[in-house]
């Protein structure tokens, strides 16, 4: 299992980031448990990157955004960086 980024609380755009997945997850009516996995991860790394925690591959954030059904751009404008 991945573990949580050393000094994620320095980088409020993982934050931003992970705020974004959970508002679309939760307006899609979906735990986070199915999230992770129609986007193929692990459901404790999905709630790492709900959290923050995780300084994402751009191929799980692709993974992620297409279980969502948005594209990686949406996705990412979302997040308010």
């Amino acid at each position: 299992m991945a573990k949580p980024f050393p000094d994620h609380k320095s980088h409020p755009e993982l934050k931003a980031l992970g705020d974004a997945i959970r508002v679309l997850r939760t307006k899609k009516g979906i735990s986070q448990e199915t999230l992770a996995t129609d986007a193929g991860v692990d459901r404790s790394y999905m709630g790492g990157v709900e959290r923050g925690e995780h300084n994402l591959a751009l191929i799980n954030l692709v993974k992620i955004a297409d279980a969502l059904g948005v594209t990686l751009k949406e996705l990412m404008s979302k997040a308010e960086l």
